[in-house]
């Protein structure tokens, strides 16, 4: 079914999938998801995005994939060994791969301010959430998945997920819309 939705996967999807599958990583965003990223990195033209929690780049492809020339993605994540397979792939000027903890990534750099933030890592969603939310642009697209229960998560964390999930409801600085397709998407504009 998703092969009947999904058409144009980007350039080098198929090798870093491979490398992914390779590498033993397996809390890769589902390809539904990243076809949502691509077509909202290019409602941002000309804008400043961020990735929390790159991975091996899968979609990080996608973002770059919606991203127009004048766009710039910033990505990061704590793990060398995942991040190198998106180096390897992922050769684009628009691109700042950063191999740093999120949490740590963002108090250095909470005075920049982002058009979009994908937050695919606790940092920035389960973590940090207020100081993540603050560096986004009036305007700008909140977006968070893995919010429906996954067959991989730990014991407890479908709680921490609600909670998460009130925690947004209950802001008036965000107009929200969650979703109840590919693994759950939450997608939120800033006020």
């Amino acid at each position: 079914m998703t092969d009947e939705i999904i058409k144009n996967y980007p350039k080098n999807y198929l090798d870093i999938d491979e490398a992914t599958k390779q590498s033993g990583f397996t809390m890769s965003s589902d390809p539904k998801t990243c076809s949502l990223l691509r077509t909202l990195a290019s409602a941002k033209p000309g804008g400043r995005l961020l990735e929390l929690g790159t991975g091996t780049g899968l979609s990080t492809a996608w973002i770059l994939e919606g991203m127009d020339d004048g766009a710039s993605l910033t990505s990061i994540d704590n793990d060398p060994v995942f991040l190198a397979i998106a180096k390897q792939y992922l050769i684009d000027s628009r691109l700042t791969l950063v191999n740093k903890d999120a949490g740590e990534w963002i108090v250095e750099n909470r005075d920049l301010a982002f058009d979009f933030i994908f937050a695919d890592t606790w940092h920035g969603k389960y973590l940090m959430l207020e100081e993540t939310l603050e560096m986004l642009n009036p305007g700008g697209l909140y977006i968070i998945d893995d919010m429906l229960p996954q067959s991989n998560w730990p014991e407890g964390h479908q709680e921490k997920a609600l909670k998460l999930l009130k925690a947004l409801d209950n802001r008036t600085d965000l107009n929200l819309t969650r979703q109840c397709w590919a693994t759950g998407i939450v997608i939120a504009s800033k006020k």
